[in-house]
Parts: C-alpha cells; structure tokens; sequence
C-alpha cells in the first residue's frame, strides 16, 4: 500500500513557491487514481516528491509510506533499488526520454538488467513479452526497432511497458496521453488497463482520459486537494465549484463554462482564503477564510457550501 502522507513541497531557490500543500492520499494494492487538474495546480510535482526526484531547491514536508515505511527516511541506495524495481516512474513525453541510439527491445528490458540480474538476451526475450502485453504488434520486430521509427502512442505504451518490466507494482505515470491524437490516447489507456494487478496513480489534464482508466479522481487547484472520490462520482456529480466547471469544460458537455481570471500566483497563497473565491460564482464572506477538507460520505471536498454537511478531514472548522 502506498500511503502519502500530508505532502508539501516549497521551492526557495529564487522564490518562495508553494507548488504542493498538505496532500494525502492512500492507494491499496491495484487501486487506479487519477490526480487532475489545470497546468500549475502540483500534480507533476507531486508525483515526483513520492520518489524524491524533484531538485535541491526543494523542500519536502509530510511522509511517503510503501506498507508502512516511510520511504524518504531510507538510504540513498535503497531507495534507489525501489525506484523501477518497486515503483516506476513514467515521465511525461515519456517517449521522448527514449535513448535514440538504442534499439527499444533493450531499453524496455535494461530494468531488468539493472534489478534482476539478467543477462541481454534474457532481458530482450523478456522485453518482447512484456510488449505483447500492450498489443504494439509484431513485437519481435519492433524489439529490434530504434524509438524514432515507433508513433508516440507505441512510444508511450513501451515506456509503460518498461516501467513493469523489473516487477514494479505501482506506476507513476506523468501525463502519459499529452500531444496524443484520439486513437493514441485511446491505446495509451487500453495500455494502462491491461495493469490489472499493479496500483497506478496517474498525472493527466484530460477528465475523459482520467474517467477511463481510474477508479478514483483526485482534484488539485493551486496546489492543495480540493476534491477526492469515486471518479463515476466526479464525473457525474461534482462537489467542489472547481470540479463542476472542469466537468461543464469538456466538449462533449459542451463547454459551458466561461469563468474569468486564473489561479493566484504560488507565492500570494498565504492568507489568501478559498484559491478559487475570484472565479467562483458560490463566493461569499466565509470565503476569506481556507476551507478545510471536508468529509462529505466517503467523499472529500475542500469547500464551505459542504460545511454543515461534512466535518474536517485536515482541520477543525
């Protein structure tokens, strides 16, 4: 189980940025969650906190626990054995990380390499059957291929392909559908539905994508949650004013929502009340206060129209 636990993370290099803030989250064994939200809002950043991958000029708060361990407190070395060996990290353009010069059979099998010991010709044997596994077709042929041959949608599921290939059970996965057209988008999530034993938690804008390959949604807005439940729940019947407005966003709803203005800047957080009250149609004098994140059934939302319905889940109203 992959436990985080009241995550933030600061940058201070040039200026005081809170690009995360008091996240929690809790994937069991073959959970699907999908964390969404707009470009800012500290999904990538989060995701890459869980396996200490982010700068020097970060700073972390909270815990990150795999069965009850907290993994930021472990070595160097061991945390390096569990990156790829226990939890993978599918980078955003994941595809375009591919080495140019190598031919993919290899690169797909080199974590096995690297955490199991195997020999090449193993590991490319190996590399062929965890390709078939995500249908790129005429794997054989493809091992031999170079990246640059391969459509970013092959790309994309080969680099999901690489991310398991050591036996990771949980898949960090970065933005796996950006600059896809449909038909590689709709490969990319049949590529990550076929992960039916290993726990994903997935890092996407598009709410159509996150509705196809998850069981829950995790809504980020200026770096804190906003909203967490059932991702039927918020697709069909969102709480947060913010979560509404993405859902009323998506063509097939029609795109109905015209709200002015943008999300404040990482470093005017402080004292700043609601983060969405300039764009909220809700808005009102409670506003000026933060909201807690409130329980709301087996449902969390971080908003005051739910304060007599739901008590705090992080703080006392």
């Amino acid at each position: 189980m992959l436990e985080i636990k009241n995550v933030s993370v600061r940058f201070s290099a040039d200026s005081d940025v809170q690009a995360v803030e008091d996240v929690s989250l809790a994937l069991p064994e073959g959970s699907k969650m999908a964390l969404v939200g707009e470009t800012g809002s500290g999904k990538s950043v989060l995701l890459l906190a869980i396996l200490r991958l982010l700068p020097d000029s970060a700073r972390t708060k909270g815990s990150v626990l795999l069965d009850g361990v907290n993994i930021w407190e472990l070595p160097r070395r061991e945390l390096c054995r569990l990156r790829g060996g226990v939890i993978s990290y599918v980078p955003q353009a994941g595809g375009s990380c591919m080495n140019p010069l190598m031919k993919v059979g290899f690169q797909v099998g080199e974590p096995l390499m690297e955490h199991k010991g195997l020999k090449k010709k193993e590991a490319v044997a190996r590399s062929i059957e965890l390709m078939r596994r995500f249908n790129l077709g005429s794997e054989e042929e493809l091992a031999a291929a170079y990246p640059h041959t391969f459509s970013g949608g092959m790309r994309q599921r080969a680099m999901v392909a690489m991310g398991i290939s050591a036996g990771a059970r949980i898949v960090l996965a970065d933005e796996p559908s950006k600059g896809l057209d449909e038909k590689r988008v709709a490969l990319v999530a049949e590529a990550l539905n076929r992960l039916e034993q290993e726990t994903l938690l997935c890092v996407t804008h598009d709410l159509l994508f996150a509705g196809k390959i998850s069981r829950q949604i995790c809504v980020l807005y200026a770096a804190q949650q906003v909203e967490l439940g059932r991702t039927e729940e918020i697709l069909h019947d969102p709480l947060h004013p913010y979560t509404r407005d993405m859902v009323r966003a998506i063509p097939e709803n029609g795109m109905e929502v015209d709200r002015a203005g943008f999300a404040p800047p990482h470093t005017g957080y402080a004292n700043a009340g609601c983060r969405y009250k300039h764009r909220c149609p809700h808005r009102s004098a409670a506003c000026d206060r933060m909201p807690p994140l409130l329980d709301i059934g087996e449902r969390k939302v971080r908003c005051w129209l739910y304060a007599d319905a739901g008590f705090a889940a992080d703080q006392g109203v």
